[in-house]
């Protein structure tokens, strides 16, 4: 079996709609055929289950409390995603460290699951757990707003990921613009920001257009694909799915903390 690609979303600041993001990706690559598990790792504020529709039991607080495994809490949902939740309004849960968060991301190790893509949708920020999720990947998806403060903690957050952290593989996601053209556009102004201070240029997957079907679609309990499969977020997010599966296989290990480890070093041998 080759090695599941893991894909890290995240974004400078909340509120620009990085978890709405990472469930329509998510949906968007099961409808093609994908094998898929998304993972929320906004452990704090976690809220992926609302847009799914899919209310659980049990979370990943379950999980460190040492009441149930990973494989326990796994659930589908009705649109065929192998879900992993985090947990909603736990101080603790919101303020883990970075060995709490290796932790996490070694549990992983224990499912035997066949998945083509984890998307794991971390907090807003650069917290250390995040920056331990954000290294444990093999690609960062930044999800950026066309307004000021969206672009500037977009910035500092690929800023963190590429020097302090000195990661690659970062690609940004504009939302919520008014065109595709605005979207690139967007893409290179940042990127020459990064290309200018930091030396190293990011990459650009697809983005997405504002759509009043969204906040619908989530009124709903429902990802935009279900509700509203013919507006143009759905399109965005079904070529956003087809851009990201175009992407090349990378088996990058950044450190030493890897989701699914064992995949990548098997994937190799076999290679």
């Amino acid at each position: 079996m080759s090695g599941t690609q893991v894909i890290g979303i995240a974004s400078g600041k909340g509120g620009v709609g990085k978890t709405s993001v990472s469930v329509n990706l998510a949906v968007a690559l099961t409808m093609r055929g994908k094998k898929v598990m998304l993972f929320d790792a906004d452990l704090g504020l976690a809220n992926a289950q609302i847009l799914l529709g899919c209310p659980t039991e049990f979370n990943f607080s379950h999980v460190l409390s040492g009441q149930k495994t990973l494989r326990d809490i796994v659930v589908t949902t009705r649109q065929g995603v192998r879900f992993v939740p985090g947990a909603s309004g736990m101080h603790q849960m919101a303020a883990l460290g970075t060995n709490e968060a290796a932790a996490i991301v070694q549990a992983f190790s224990s499912l035997d699951e066949d998945i083509d893509y984890l998307i794991v949708d971390v907090a807003a920020g650069i917290s250390s757990s995040v920056l331990t999720f954000m290294q444990a990947v093999q690609r960062r998806f930044i999800v950026v707003n066309d307004e000021p403060s969206s672009i500037a903690d977009a910035y500092g957050t690929i800023k963190v990921l590429s020097r302090e952290c000195e990661l690659d593989e970062i690609y940004l996601v504009p939302n919520r613009v008014e065109s595709q053209a605005v979207g690139e556009n967007l893409y290179r102004r940042l990127n020459d920001v990064c290309r200018r201070f930091l030396g190293k240029s990011v990459g650009y997957v697809h983005t997405v257009t504002a759509d009043s079907h969204m906040l619908e679609a989530v009124r709903a309990y429902k990802s935009v694909l279900e509700f509203a499969p013919g507006g143009n977020a759905a399109r965005d997010f079904r070529q956003l799915a087809a851009a990201t599966e175009a992407l090349a296989p990378t088996d990058e290990a950044s450190g030493s903390i890897q989701f699914f480890v064992e995949r990548l070093i098997g994937a190799q041998k076999v290679g």
